[in-house]
């Protein structure tokens, strides 16, 4: 099977604010192929690698991804995985050999093409501070259900579980 010749490498994958950008919420952002992290970590590493040396830490929240282990060996050197329950689903945190942590915003795998340009693009601005959220609804990159019902569950609305209506 011969691969699409429009799909986007790693480098189309992952865009980095300018290193004197304004500090906002994101360095950048990324669009894994799919939500298997150990799949995807060496992608990342590599196209990261002249950025922040070589990547040794990725910090995620541990329900936006398939199950993952804890460590990875990549290029000989460990990666470590790690699964923050209270970090905001739509970032990972990747550190490198020379301790610099970026924040990126994950585009989800399954978003438009045309929208997760304008998020990779958007994100990566010099000047932006916009949210993660802000970001991914702004260009229609969040599925719907996960714009209306997951916000709204955030928020601390429950969904009615049991049909009792109450």
């Amino acid at each position: 099977m011969c691969a699409d010749p429009r799909a986007p490498d790693a480098a189309e994958r992952l865009r980095l604010k300018p290193r004197n950008s304004e500090s906002g919420f994101v360095d950048g952002a990324w669009w894994p192929r799919s939500r298997d992290l150990t799949t995807e970590v060496p992608e990342l590493a590599t196209a990261l690698n002249g950025r922040n040396g070589p990547v040794w830490r990725v910090a995620f929240q541990p329900s936006a991804w398939a199950g993952t282990v804890r460590e990875l060996i990549f290029h000989g050197r460990l990666v470590k995985l790690e699964g923050i329950d209270s970090q905001n689903v739509h970032v990972v945190h990747v550190t490198g050999g020379n301790m610099y942590r970026l924040t990126l915003l994950v585009i989800p795998p399954e978003a438009d093409p045309v929208a997760a340009e304008r998020v990779l693009v958007a994100a990566s601005g010099q000047n932006s501070v916009a949210c993660p959220e802000a970001l991914l609804d702004e260009f229609g990159a969040r599925p719907a259900p996960e714009n209306a019902l997951a916000r709204w569950e955030s928020e601390g609305g429950h969904g009615d579980t049991a049909g009792t209506g109450a």
